[in-house]
C-alpha cells in the first residue's frame, strides 16, 4: 500500500487536472530536493506515492458569479493589507481601491456595486503579487474567480438531487481521501476552506494537513461563514501547517492558531510565512516549490507506516 497524497485546488476556471497535478508534483519535487530530500523527490515522480487531485472547478462553470458579495471579500483583504503595507505606493493603491469599491455617498444598487468592485479590482491587480504577468488578466476575471469563494460559502446552487454546491464540492474531495488509511492533504486557496470542512466529516487519519494561500484568516467573509462552529481543527488531523506570503493578496494575515481551536489531541494550526519574491505568488506551485513547504510534506509521507 502506497502513502496517499491528495491535492485540493483553489479558485479559477476549468482546468486540465492531469497537467495541474503534474505541475504541483514537479514544484513539490523541486522544493523537496532543495530541502535535502532528493530520494523522496524522485519517488514523488515515479509513482511510489498515490497522488490524487481533487477537482471540483467544473461545478462552478455555469454558476460562477461576478457577485456583489465579493465587495466584502475584497474590502476584508484590503483592510488586512492596509494594516501592514509594504511601502507608501502600496498603501496608496490600497486606499484608492478601497474608495472605488465602497465610495461614500453613492447609490448602492446591485449593478452599481458590481461596477465599483470591478473598478477597484482593476486597481488592485497593479499590486505586487497580483501583477497581470502570470496573474489575473483583469479585475473582472479576479472578481469572477473570487466569486467562487462566496458561492461556496453561500451554500446555494442546489442541484436536482437537492445537493448544494458546497456539499457536492466536499463529496469530490471525500472521494479522493483514503477512507481508513492515512492521507496527507495539501490544500490551496479556497481548497483550504473546502478541506477544513471536508476533514470534519472524514473518519480516516490525516497525519499532515498543509494549507497554502488560504483565505481562512479573512474574518468577515470567510471565517465567519465556515462550518462547523465553533471552528476547531478536525479530529483526525495530526498536524496542520499553514503557509502565507506577504505578497499574496488572498491570504488573511491573522495567525490561524489565534482563531481556530485545537482538537482533542491538542493539535492547533501553525502559521509560517514564506517569501517567494515574485510577481504572481498566489499559485499553489509557487508555494510548493519552497523548501520550507515541501520538506514537511515529504517527511510526513515518509513517516506514514505502510503495510
Amino acid at each position: 500500500m502506497r502513502p496517499r497524497l491528495v491535492f485540493v485546488h483553489g479558485v479559477g476556471g476549468p482546468r486540465d487536472t492531469d497537467a495541474e497535478k503534474a505541475q504541483w508534483l514537479r514544484a513539490l519535487a523541486d522544493g523537496a530536493r532543495n530541502a535535502g530530500h532528493s530520494r523522496r523527490a524522485a519517488e514523488l515522480l515515479d509513482g511510489s506515492v498515490d497522488v490524487r487531485f481533487a477537482y471540483y472547478g467544473d461545478l462552478f462553470a455555469a454558476n460562477a458569479s461576478e457577485d456583489a458579495d465579493v465587495a466584502e471579500l475584497l474590502l476584508d483583504a484590503v483592510d488586512e493589507r492596509l494594516a501592514d503595507p509594504r511601502d507608501d505606493r502600496e498603501e496608496q493603491v490600497l486606499r484608492r481601491a478601497r474608495a472605488q469599491i465602497a465610495p461614500e455617498g453613492q447609490q448602492q444598487g446591485a449593478g452599481n456595486v458590481l461596477r465599483q468592485v470591478i473598478v477597484g479590482a482593476n486597481t488592485l491587480v497593479a499590486l505586487r503579487g497580483l501583477r497581470t504577468l502570470g496573474g489575473w488578466a483583469s479585475g473582472r476575471v479576479m472578481v469572477r474567480h473570487l466569486g467562487q469563494v462566496t458561492d461556496y460559502l453561500r451554500r446555494g446552487h442546489v442541484d436536482d438531487a437537492g445537493l448544494s454546491i458546497d456539499r457536492r464540492i466536499r463529496d469530490r474531495v471525500t472521494a479522493q481521501l483514503d477512507p481508513a488509511g492515512p492521507t496527507v492533504v495539501v490544500a490551496h486557496s479556497l481548497g483550504s476552506v473546502v478541506a477544513f470542512e471536508t476533514l470534519h466529516e472524514h473518519a480516516g487519519p490525516v497525519p499532515l494537513l498543509v494549507t497554502v494561500g488560504s483565505p481562512i484568516g479573512m474574518r468577515a467573509v470567510v471565517r465567519a461563514r465556515m462550518r462547523p462552529r465553533p471552528l476547531q481543527v478536525p479530529a483526525g488531523v495530526g498536524r496542520w501547517l499553514t503557509f502565507w506570503d506577504r505578497d499574496d493578496f488572498i491570504v488573511g494575515r491573522p495567525e490561524l492558531e489565534r482563531c481556530i481551536a485545537a482538537n482533542a489531541a491538542a493539535v492547533a494550526p501553525v502559521s509560517r510565512r514564506v517569501d517567494s519574491d515574485g510577481a504572481w505568488v498566489h499559485p499553489a506551485a509557487t508555494y510548493l516549490a519552497q523548501p520550507g513547504v515541501a520538506g514537511p510534506i515529504v517527511e510526513a509521507l515518509e513517516a506514514v507506516t505502510v503495510v
